[in-house]
C-alpha cells in the first residue's frame, strides 16, 4: 500500500446527515479547506464499538473546534442507514456522518476491506492546507481513543519535534 502522510488528501464527494441530524447534504474536502480535518472510518452503523467512539468525539467536539478542527465519519452504510441509527440509538451529534456507498473514498484511503466491503477503523489528520499528516489505521474491534486524537492534533500544529507523550504547554525538542 502507497503512503498517505505527507501527501494531499484524496479528493472525496459524500453525501451525509448533518449535524442536526435531519438534514441530508454533502460533504466535500474542499469544505474544510483551510481548517484542520480529523475524518474518522467506522466500520458499521448499529454496531457495538463504533457508537462508543462516536459518541466519544461527539462529546469532545468542543475541543477540536477550540483547536481549528472539524470532525467527520465515514462508513459504507447509506445516509438513510446514518438518520436511522441517529434517531434511534446514537442520539444527536456534533458533526456529519458521511456515506461512502461507492466505497471509493474508503478504497482511496487504504481502508476498505473489499471482500466485505465494509472500512476499517482508520483516522487521519489532515491540514488546513489539505494535506495529511497523520495516519492510524487498525483492526475492527478496537475503539480509537479520543484524547490521543486531540493530542497528536495539537502536537501537529505546535509546529516543532513534539518527544513521547508531549501534550499541549510541554516544551518542544
Amino acid at each position: 500500500m502507497e503512503r498517505i502522510v505527507g501527501r494531499p488528501a484524496p479528493e472525496f464527494t459524500m453525501p451525509a446527515v448533518m449535524i442536526n441530524g435531519e438534514d441530508f447534504g454533502e460533504v466535500k474536502l474542499n469544505d474544510y479547506k483551510g481548517k484542520w480535518l480529523v475524518m474518522f472510518f467506522y466500520p458499521l452503523d448499529f454496531t457495538f464499538v463504533c457508537p462508543t467512539e462516536i459518541k466519544a468525539y461527539s462529546d469532545k467536539f468542543e475541543k477540536f473546534k477550540a483547536a481549528g478542527a472539524e470532525v467527520l465519519a465515514v462508513s459504507t452504510d447509506s445516509e438513510h442507514s446514518h438518520k436511522a441509527w441517529i434517531k434511534g440509538d446514537l442520539g444527536q451529534l456534533r458533526f456529519p456522518l458521511a456515506s461512502d456507498r461507492t466505497k471509493s473514498t474508503a478504497r482511496d484511503y487504504g481502508v476498505l476491506i473489499e471482500e466485505e466491503g465494509i472500512a476499517l477503523r482508520g483516522l487521519f489528520i489532515i491540514d488546513p492546507e489539505g494535506v495529511v499528516r497523520y495516519s492510524v489505521v487498525h483492526d475492527l474491534g478496537i475503539g480509537r481513543s479520543v484524547e490521543e486524537t486531540l493530542r497528536v492534533l495539537k502536537a501537529l500544529q505546535a509546529g516543532g519535534l513534539c518527544p513521547v507523550d508531549w501534550n499541549e504547554g510541554d516544551e518542544l525538542l
